[in-house]
């Protein structure tokens, strides 16, 4: 999963800005013009950017649902001897160690799987209560590893509210932030939407392809041809796409894994 979750970033971007706003601009024009401009960019740059607030209802992951040796949850239960070759799934292992050990680990590790990648973890709420930050971490990008000694619960109460008990949720932001180069492409261009808005002098161009005036000819770049490049014909923002996204590519390629984890986004109608 990325930044995207609908047809806008889900919140404007942070702007830095070089020339001053327009005199008669108020802050509702300025405000629809930084919105205007994030959009804009957003989809311009390859709908990368931004970071979503997503609440989920997730599911815990255990081993794989099958014990090793059909049946017998570790190699001490089928007569110990020490380490011993498996052929599991398709592969070989020497199994070492107890039940459901992590890729590295010889201990059991507690954690559920996450849609990724996780920019960073908000929140998370167990039975109604805010656990504390650092009774868990994120590997992987995706993986909640559970570190105070706990166990995530194995099921819970889907039709119930997160602050009431036999439920719990995680609070993560994904996607990416914005880089510096898009904070001033985007301070830009909301000052020039803003100049339009009021009608001031403003550098967006127009649909006017040529003046002629006292002999001299004036060339101007047409805004239809320079959105078919995916450019604005401003600076800054011109810049800030033809890095990001040279390829001018609609969106990020994502993959979707219909056999993967289970969880629930709840409130998304």
């Amino acid at each position: 999963m990325t930044a995207p979750t609908g047809t806008v970033p889900c919140e404007p971007w942070d702007p830095i800005i070089c020339a001053a706003l327009p005199a008669g601009a108020s802050a509702a024009v300025t405000g629809y013009a930084l919105e205007a401009a994030s959009e804009v960019l957003w989809a311009l740059s390859g709908r990368q950017f931004g970071l979503c607030s997503i609440t989920l209802r997730p599911c815990r992951k255990t081993c794989d649902g099958t014990p090793w040796f059909g049946g017998i949850d570790n190699w001490w239960d089928a007569g110990g001897g020490g380490p011993r070759p498996l052929l599991y799934q398709g592969a070989w292992f020497n199994i070492t160690c107890g039940a459901c050990p992590g890729s590295c680990s010889c201990t059991t590790i507690e954690e559920t799987v996450l849609p990724g990648p996780v920019h960073s973890i908000t929140e998370v709420k167990l039975n109604g209560t805010v656990m504390v930050t650092g009774t868990y971490r994120v590997d992987n990008h995706r993986l909640l590893v559970r570190t105070d000694g706990g166990t995530w619960p194995i099921c819970q109460d889907m039709a119930a509210a997160d602050t009431e008990d036999n439920t719990w949720s995680v609070t993560a932001l994904y996607g990416q932030e914005v880089p510096a180069s898009g904070r001033f492409a985007v301070g830009e261009l909301m000052a020039e939407f803003a100049k339009a808005c009021v009608g001031a002098a403003c550098a967006l161009p127009t649909s006017v392809s040529q003046i002629a005036r006292q002999g001299v000819t004036i060339d101007f770049s047409q805004l239809a041809d320079l959105l078919k490049e995916g450019l604005t014909g401003l600076q800054f923002s011109d810049r800030f796409i033809s890095a990001f996204n040279p390829q001018r590519l609609q969106s990020a390629p994502q993959v979707y894994d219909v056999d993967g984890p289970m969880f629930r986004r709840p409130n998304t109608s």
